[in-house]
């Protein structure tokens, strides 16, 4: 469980701004995902406060599509989640239940990873 938490600031230019807070002293690993795929040219700088960082995520151009796009921001030193964000452009159908589904699918695949590296590393198959 992560000591993490992600407070979202706003979407702006096609970044999206987040802050992480927690006791950390050292900065910490973080990854977004979308579509189960790593998001390329994130940065996470020091907010001038301890434990504080800005994350930065700027929108790869192939997630600006019609639906629900959701992007899920993991702890990696124990792939927590810590939170998500959903952008929504053009037809949308069900888009609440669709976020959902994301959510879900991304949160599973986040279980299956910790399952299989927990496996790996216990000698269990």
């Amino acid at each position: 469980m992560s000591n993490l938490t992600l407070t979202a600031i706003h979407l702006r230019n096609g970044i999206w701004l987040a802050r992480i807070s927690g006791p950390a002293t050292e900065t910490p690993q973080i990854e977004v995902r979308h579509q189960d795929q790593t998001v390329p040219g994130i940065t996470l700088t020091p907010a001038g406060t301890k434990g504080q960082w800005d994350l930065s995520v700027p929108i790869p151009a192939h997630a600006l599509t019609d639906g629900v796009q959701v992007f899920a921001v993991f702890d990696r030193a124990d792939q927590t989640s810590l939170g998500a964000f959903t952008l929504t452009a053009g037809e949308t159908d069900t888009a609440d239940l669709r976020n959902e589904v994301e959510l879900l699918r991304a949160e599973l695949d986040m279980l299956k990873r910790a399952f299989r590296r927990h496996c790996r590393e216990t000698g269990t198959s």
